[in-house]
């Protein structure tokens, strides 16, 4: 999805090495030979993190990184206030699925896309080679970095080495740490081209290092995985995620469905049945269209992220491989949604509802009314996540309300007032 670029100082790691505050290896004063070994830094100003970066070094030594290296890239490391601050931040409020769609599939966001799409030269090969649509990676392309235009210039090495003092996701912080040097370590880029996210995303298709290890592949033949500056080889490497993530080729990521009159609004993030079993049920997609061959053999979950007064759709495998790239329901429609624009598919027949965004308090005391009334939410951290949305069609269900299962503020209320009476 589209992440903001912020300017920060990127650390480059040139000390002196006659200065007095070269880093060399040393052992830690009064112990024998057997010692773990120590980086002997100037303190960054954090007690905490120099106490963080002694003990990496070490993991990172036996992780088998040369000691040269770690020595020239962690050297005047300090941590980076604003990686902090922005890993830490947690909205007051929740932003709607309608309204982030909406965002993100926008006319001028379709035109961009088209004309970015129709300019790369060799993507119909990725196509073939990899059996994703050239649309859903220009969608992803589009929503990871504005096709490009926002890479992020954070540097890689310092927001990892910060995201892995704070502690909060430190062995994720570390093990992108440890990838992002084991990219300098090859050759294959110096630290200074390593500049992405905050959180570590890197290049035009915000791959974080390990993935990038592991799934970044040569799109152009030039001999080099440059996602940052070769848009064949960021798309390349989306579409080879996508396909380890599973994608099936020649089918659908969604369908909008029209329910009938009357619907079992439970059977939402339920069974994963065919097209057929859905039809027999009054489900049919929104556009009149049938469903190809392939659709016709895969299982289709029904979703309704805006409740039963917006749309709803026929989710199919690959929806699922397009969260691997970001585990969102909302992201995934909008990369599905913005694909089917950029291919020459109309709007939605059912547009979205005006929605109010619940306050984290409105979130956390509905799930612990729930939890009073007796359907477990999975705990009360204000995340409105399957267990939450599962526990609310059960009360709906009981209570004989339309069992959608979205939390609306209304519905904050009602569970409000009827645990208070408990």
């Amino acid at each position: 999805m589209d992440r903001r670029s912020f300017l920060v100082l990127l650390v480059a790691g040139c000390a002196d090495p006659t200065s007095p505050m070269t880093p060399q290896i040393a052992l830690a004063p009064g112990v024998g030979s057997g010692a773990r070994p120590v980086l002997d830094v100037a303190p960054s100003g954090s007690p905490a993190f120099d106490s963080w970066l002694q003990d990496f070094y070490g993991r990172a030594l036996s992780q088998g990184l040369s000691p040269d290296l770690l020595r020239r890239e962690l050297a005047g490391l300090t941590p980076n206030d604003r990686v902090s601050a922005l890993d830490s931040r947690q909205p007051e409020f929740s932003r709607p699925v309608s309204d982030y769609v909406r965002g993100v599939v926008s006319d001028d966001r379709v035109t961009i896309g088209r004309r970015k799409r129709d300019g790369v030269a060799g993507f119909s090969s990725v196509e073939q080679r990899f059996g994703v649509p050239a649309d859903i990676l220009t969608a992803i392309w589009g929503l990871e970095s504005g096709f490009g235009a926002i890479l992020g210039d954070f540097d890689v090495i310092r927001s990892m080495a910060t995201l892995a003092a704070d502690g909060r996701r430190r062995q994720f912080a570390e093990d992108q740490l440890v990838a992002a040097l084991k990219i300098i370590a090859s050759g294959e880029f110096p630290r200074a081209r390593l500049v992405g996210s905050w959180a570590g995303a890197m290049g035009q298709t915000q791959f974080i290092p390990t993935t990038f290890l592991s799934t970044a592949i040569d799109g152009d033949g030039d001999g080099r995985r440059d996602l940052w500056a070769s848009e064949l080889d960021a798309l390349s490497s989306a579409a080879n995620l996508l396909a380890k993530a599973g994608w099936r080729r020649n089918e659908s990521w969604h369908r909008e469905a029209i329910l009938p009159e009357g619907f079992d609004y439970s059977l939402t993030e339920g069974p994963r049945e065919t097209p057929l079993w859905w039809a027999e049920r009054g489900v049919r997609a929104a556009d009149g269209a049938g469903f190809s061959a392939a659709d016709q053999q895969a299982a289709a979950e029904l979703i309704m992220p805006s409740g039963a007064a917006g749309p709803a759709f026929l989710i199919f495998p690959n929806h699922f491989a397009i969260r691997r790239y970001n585990n969102s329901t909302a992201y995934a429609l909008g990369v599905g949604l913005l694909a089917q624009r950029l291919a020459g598919g109309g709007r939605m027949v059912r547009d979205w509802p005006q929605e109010t965004p619940l306050a984290l308090t409105d979130r956390t005391d509905a799930q612990q009314a729930l939890a009073k009334l007796g359907f477990d939410p999975g705990g009360a951290d204000g995340i409105v996540g399957v267990n939450t949305r599962r526990a609310l069609r059960d009360y709906q269900k009981a209570r004989g309300l339309t069992a959608d299962g979205y939390l609306s503020l209304e519905m904050v209320r009602r569970l409000r007032s009827e645990a208070a009476a408990l």
